[in-house]
């Protein structure tokens, strides 16, 4: 295990960032991404997961570096993305995203067009990482008043998720 000193990467642009210190915070910003949060007894993680990165193993990656910081369960909560209703996606990306998450990824927007169920992704990826204990609110971006969403109006703003561990 690496240990760094609190602040070395402050700045540091990633999909993911994971602590076991108490009181340091990690974050992400989102639009129409997921945000997770993963929580484990001693060490939590901030994940951007997008469908690049979902596609990568993102997830997986990350309840691994939070287990390789505090073995046993890990929860996650999972803020408000882009559904499939609102997520019109090409072919050749869902055919890159099912084939690393399953076919159940693939929806269709409320205009019949070929979509991407984030939601069905980051469900399956933390299934397959291990993680039984998920909060989801359900929240769509494009559908919120109360959230941005780039791809819904352009947005150029972004939610953040903030986790961590109390000292």
């Amino acid at each position: 295990m690496r240990v760094e000193a609190p602040g070395a990467h402050a700045g540091t642009e990633a999909d993911a960032a994971v602590t076991a210190v108490p009181g340091a915070v990690v974050s992400v910003q989102t639009a129409d991404c997921a945000p997770i949060a993963l929580i484990g007894e001693g060490a939590v993680a901030a994940v951007h997961a997008g469908w690049r990165g979902l596609a990568a193993g993102i997830v997986a990656s990350s309840v691994e570096a939070v287990r390789d910081l505090a073995p046993g369960p890990v929860r996650a909560v999972v803020g408000p993305c882009i559904h499939p209703s609102c997520y019109e996606f090409g072919d050749a990306d869902l055919d890159e995203v099912a084939s690393a998450l399953g076919d159940h990824v693939r929806s269709t927007t409320a205009a019949g067009r070929p979509a991407l169920d984030l939601p069905a992704g980051v469900h399956a990826a933390l299934a397959a990482a291990g993680v039984t204990e998920v909060d989801d609110r359900g929240t769509c971006t494009a559908c919120s008043d109360a959230h941005w969403s780039h791809r819904a109006g352009g947005d150029p703003e972004r939610q953040a998720l903030a986790v961590w561990i109390a000292p």
